[in-house]
């Protein structure tokens, strides 16, 4: 028995998107991207694994709906293609809500605007669990890794945007049920930029913090960061891509996971240039230099 799961909605809207017209190649590349988006966020929840190709999608489609009034937009619903564990027509919601979270998680950090995953996700799953419906648990180090493989996905969803400027925002609405959700961060030509230029900094910069997510395949990661109280993507630099600095990343982030705090565990110091987008907003860390130990630099 087939299911509907959650319905999303992409729309542009400014220059002639407000008459709807849009340019067609690029609009044609944007869905491109909501698709894969769409599809590599329901295989991991549904699946508990990240695929790279958006055909690959297993235990659910996703089906495009015929046009409405308005504004420039595509409809389309994630569609359950069989019974998901013991999910029945009276517990899609839990599960349709926790695609809907995490894909406004991938948007939002894609687009330069921090969620915190366990808060959000948090709630749902104490409700679930409340209501005795199980729900698949989404882990820090998977949804950054999602994000990592959606990149070029939310760049190309901006096409109409700064190639034809045919339109000048998109945004991305939700339907569960009779619940109407959105996703609270427009594509823009700042968003566009944000994501498309990056700046890396002249100087190595002294941080504290504690590995929230690592993949040990692209050396790339997010650390919570004292300075700028909240995570922040990292990638470790060539140089210290050894075994030592990977077992002092694997145990910093297992003490944050274990939340070990006392005697400042799990605590490491670490040089890092910063890279920033062309407004100046920090995107992410190259560490260089990585302790479990204070670490003296001139600045």
């Amino acid at each position: 028995m087939n299911t509907d799961l959650v319905r999303f909605t992409l729309s542009f809207s400014g220059e002639l998107a407000d008459e709807q017209r849009i340019e067609m190649y690029d609009v044609s590349q944007a869905l491109i991207g909501f698709q894969r988006s769409l599809a590599l966020t329901t295989h991991l929840v549904l699946n508990q694994e990240i695929i790279t190709q958006a055909p690959s999608l297993k235990g659910a489609v996703i089906h495009a709906l015929p046009p409405t009034e308005g504004r420039w937009k595509i409809n389309t619903v994630v569609v359950l293609t069989g019974l998901y564990g013991l999910t029945t027509l009276d517990n899609t919601s839990p599960l349709g809500h926790l695609v809907f979270s995490l894909y406004d998680y991938v948007v939002s950090e894609s687009l330069g605007v921090h969620v915190d995953l366990n808060k959000s996700l948090g709630e749902l799953y104490e409700e679930a669990q409340k209501n005795k419906q199980p729900l698949p648990e989404i882990k820090q180090h998977q949804a950054d890794s999602l994000i990592e493989k959606c990149n070029t996905a939310m760049h190309e969803m901006h096409r109409p945007i700064y190639k034809s400027e045919t339109a000048s925002r998109a945004d991305v609405l939700a339907a569960i049920g009779s619940q109407k959700l959105s996703i609270n961060v427009p594509f823009t030509l700042d968003s566009w930029g944000y994501i498309h230029e990056t700046r890396t900094s002249d100087k190595q910069e002294l941080l504290i913090g504690r590995v929230s997510s690592y993949n040990s395949n692209t050396f790339k990661g997010r650390i919570y960061v004292e300075k700028f109280g909240r995570p922040v993507s990292f990638e470790l630099s060539k140089e210290v891509r050894d075994q030592k600095t990977i077992e002092l990343i694997t145990t910093s982030l297992q003490t944050n996971a274990l939340r070990m705090y006392s005697e400042n565990k799990g605590l490491v110091y670490f040089l890092a240039y910063s890279r920033t987008s062309r407004s100046g907003q920090l995107k992410s860390l190259l560490i260089t230099q990585i302790s479990e130990n204070p670490i003296n630099h001139q600045a």
